[in-house]
């Protein structure tokens, strides 16, 4: 367990130094100046030079990278001249001083993801604090409903194998695979938001949580979650429906099923308790992947639908050039996809005595 445990982590940091420096090297040779977009009207040479040196926009590119790096390093180094240019400043954000030479300090700290240019230097984790659990109850909501269609849908459509109700299903399915999320949002978004309305009292728009009328606190709108997370759950339905069933088929084929038939089990007997659990592996598979993407790929749905979290976030940072909440968002998703993916391999090896952890 600890090898592999040791194996995933070793990997998964190996992809996050390379989705880091991917992420630098695009966001570097986006057109703008982002200097110029923070001073927005009032932009004169003075300010903008001043405003470059601040942020290291003057500095050399492979500088600037090896500045991002350290940042980001759990374990980083800073100069102790008081002159010279650091993004994190030891004396002002939290972190455990190692070790100090006449010229160097060594920190331990969370890896600092920076402020951001247009909040008035907000820190990056805080808009990502605010922002990310949002969108975090709209994926494992869209995942929850995607999951219990899904395997019903599939279960179904095994049952009555090539019959019209099979048919209907997979037709359904392919058709839940091929329209975009975003046609899929602006659909629901007016068909239940305004048409039917007044009978379904949903709104086109609208986050989880709402200042109430009086402005004294905030409210939590489980109705604002109801059209998104349908919208959003729509693709994975389509595919745990058709892995559902393909993978119950293929089951179905075994010995140890023709076993439990013979033992006298009843067809929901076999059902729950041989097949369907030894068809979840491909199943867990697309949910691991489809919840993770869920976070990146939550960024129309969450814009049309107003919806405040880290998809809205990070269209608002590309209006604006907000690099260090771009980046900052992209390595977030990137580290909860790592993160899936090794808590999913551990899970496989409890749903199937089969899987061996190597």
């Amino acid at each position: 367990m600890g090898r592999f445990l040791w194996h995933k982590i070793s990997n998964g940091l190996f992809t996050l130094w390379g989705v880091a420096t991917l992420v630098f090297l695009i966001f570097s040779v986006l057109p703008g100046d982002p200097a110029q977009m923070m001073l927005d009207q009032n932009e004169g040479s003075e300010q903008l030079a001043a405003l470059k040196q601040k942020y290291g926009f003057n500095l050399p590119m492979y500088k600037q990278y090896a500045f991002y790096i350290n940042d980001l390093s759990p374990l980083s180094f800073h100069s102790t001249d008081p002159n010279a240019f650091n993004y994190f400043d030891p004396k002002k954000h939290s972190g455990l001083l190692l070790l100090q030479t006449a010229s160097q300090q060594w920190v331990l700290k969370w890896p600092y993801l920076r402020t951001s240019y247009q909040k008035q230097g907000k820190a990056v984790s805080a808009v990502l604090a605010e922002t990310l659990p949002n969108t975090i109850v709209l994926a494992v909501s869209a995942i929850t409903v995607a999951l219990i269609l899904g395997i019903f849908l599939g279960v179904l459509s095994m049952t009555y194998h090539q019959t019209l109700w099979d048919q209907s299903i997979l037709f359904i399915s392919t058709l839940g695979m091929s329209v975009p999320s975003f046609l899929s949002a602006i659909l629901f978004s007016w068909l239940f938001g305004y048409v039917w309305h007044d009978w379904t009292q949903l709104n086109m728009t609208g986050s989880f949580y709402e200042i109430d009328d009086f402005g004294m606190g905030r409210q939590i709108q489980w109705s604002n979650l109801i059209l998104p997370a349908l919208v959003l759950g729509i693709r994975p339905v389509a595919v745990i429906t058709q892995l559902t069933r393909s993978s119950l088929l293929d089951v179905y084929t075994q010995e140890y099923i023709k076993t439990a038939y013979a033992k006298g089990l009843s067809k929901q007997q076999v059902l729950v308790r041989h097949a369907l659990k030894n068809a979840m592996n491909p199943v867990i598979t697309a949910l691991s992947g489809y919840f993770a993407s869920m976070l990146a790929g939550a960024v129309f749905v969450e814009y049309i639908f107003g919806w405040k979290g880290l998809g809205k976030e990070i269209v608002t940072a590309l209006n604006f050039l907000d690099i260090p909440v771009l980046m900052g968002s992209v390595l977030t998703i990137a580290f909860l996809f790592i993160v899936i993916n090794i808590f999913v391999d551990l899970i496989y090896t409890l749903i199937d005595p089969q899987v061996k952890i190597n």
